[in-house]
Parts: C-alpha cells; structure tokens; sequence
C-alpha cells in the first residue's frame, strides 16, 4: 500500500549548484524564507525565490533574493508525489489566490506526470474529455490516486463526475462549502455520494467569512448530510502571521476553539456550547453524543 509523503509545510529550500531555490507557498512563511535567503547568501549562493506567497508579498524578499515567474514541476519540492494536470479555476473565490495567479481559465498540462496526489483547483470543472484523460494517463501509468487533494466544485459536481473519477480515486472526495449559498449545490454532491463512507467525504468549511451562527450552521450541515468538515478559519491573503481575521461577531479564540472542535471530530462527542478548549470532554458528554444538528 502506497503511503503518503509529507507535505513541506509551505516553504520549500533547495539547492542547484551555487543557486538556491525557494518556494513559498504561504504568506506567513515569509519571515522563514528570508531568514534562509541571508542563511544561502552567507554561503555566497544566488538566490532565487517564487511561490503563491510572493505573488502578493514579492517585496518582502526583493532585497535578498531574484524573485522568479517559475521553475518547472515546483511542487515536486514540497511534496514528492504530488502533481499538476491543470491551473486556474474559473469560479473566482474573493478569497482564495489562484484565480488572481493562475486566472479564471484553465490551463491544461498533458505532458503532466501521474502521482499519487492531483493538486488541481477545480477538477469537476475541466472539460469533461479533458476529465477522462487525465483519468486514463492514472491508469496507463498504473499510479494511484489517493488524494485529488484541491478537490471537485459544487456546482459542476454532477452524477457523470462521481462516476468518472470513482474509477480511480481512493482517497477522500475533497470539495468545499465556503458560504451559505452553496447550500443546495452542497446538499446535492452529498446525495450523490450518499453510498460513500463519512470519513471519505471531506467538505472544506471555512468559518469567519460570515457570521458564527451561519458558519456553525454549515458545520451542522455537512455532519447531519454524512460527511466530515475540515474546518479552515479565514486568512487574509497578505498574512504574515498564521492568524486568523477576525470580522462580525467572531474572536480569535473562537475561530481556533470551533477549528479544533470540528477537526478534532468532537463533534461526535459533544456539542460545540459544552466543548471546552484544553480540557478533555467530559464523560458525560460522550456518553451523550450529539446526534440531532438543527439547520
């Protein structure tokens, strides 16, 4: 059984002959990339920087590195077995950077090479023959795909999708639920993956975008409908710390408290007003787990 590699954490450090390379892929690792810019430079190494983090925050590093446009097959260096088969997603999230970085049109990569983790934004949103290639370059090469890890949009999500990508996909079925409105086309990907185990339907939640009773709402939702929320508290684009904006009637401690709730699955313990952060839950509450979530 193939076993996932670990991921980089975001900041990627490399070396080619006297150039060193680094790929950020997070703001909030700025401050680490340019303390091991000085650390290569010391060495008398060039050094080249790229990645998302930059594409907002380039200035940060313009001082002690050449900031490039590219380096081919980058997320190689943050994760060995991950891949690309496509940039750019056409829905364009305000929050999110790759329509900002990649645009709102895709760019196919046939030449891409199969490995076990697919990182393209929107899969569900590829020309349907496009779909099927890179379904069938999986099954030539004989590579599995454990993890289409950016996953498939709501929206497009359809039955024809399921059935196409079931062929292959052995990890979870990955999309998001970011606001209210994508109530109905949430409701329907979860029917459609009704026969499909809980733990393989993981439904990105992200929370303080909107108000707590809104954001807890589609928490509720995506357990009482028979999937698992990964619960992503909002971040500015620009962060650079890891540290969640707080707007409407959120706090910093209750955006962490309902992220650690959720992706603890305490939830199927207790309900979120008897969940206290640090302690354990308390044996009465998992003697009484919360079976009933109110939309």
């Amino acid at each position: 059984m193939t076993t996932l590699a670990k991921w980089s954490g975001g900041l990627a450090d490399w070396v080619d002959g006297d150039t060193a390379y680094l790929s950020v892929a997070f703001t909030w690792r700025i401050p680490d990339a340019y303390m091991r810019a000085l650390f290569h430079r010391a060495l008398g190494r060039r050094v080249i920087a790229g990645g998302p983090a930059l594409f907002v925050r380039k200035n940060d590093l313009e001082e002690v590195a050449e900031i490039g446009t590219d380096y081919p097959e980058a997320v190689v260096r943050h994760n060995p077995m991950a891949t690309f088969a496509s940039r750019g997603c056409p829905v364009g999230c305000w929050f999110c950077i790759v329509p900002k970085m990649e645009g709102r049109e895709f760019t196919l990569l046939p030449d891409f090479v199969p490995r076990p983790i697919l990182c393209d934004n929107n899969l569900s949103a590829l020309p349907e023959d496009y779909q099927r290639f890179i379904i069938a370059r999986y099954r030539a090469a004989g590579v599995p795909l454990l993890d289409a890890n950016s996953g498939f949009e709501p929206a497009t999500f359809s039955r024809g999708t399921y059935e196409r990508w079931r062929a292959i996909l052995r990890g979870p079925w990955r999309f998001a639920y970011d606001e209210l409105r994508e109530r109905d086309d949430v409701h329907r990907v979860m029917r459609i993956l009704d026969e499909v185990v809980p733990k393989r339907k993981r439904v990105y939640v992200l929370i303080g975008n909107e108000p707590f009773d809104e954001c807890m709402g589609r928490i509720r939702q995506v357990i009482k409908w028979g999937g698992e929320p990964h619960v992503q508290p909002y971040i500015k684009l620009n962060a650079l710390a890891r540290e969640p904006k707080v707007r409407f009637d959120w706090s910093a401690q209750l955006l962490r408290d309902v992220a650690r709730w959720a992706n603890g699955r305490f939830w199927r313990y207790c309900a979120f007003a008897d969940y206290r952060a640090g302690a354990r839950t308390s044996r009465a509450a998992i003697a009484q787990p919360e079976l009933e979530f109110a939309l």
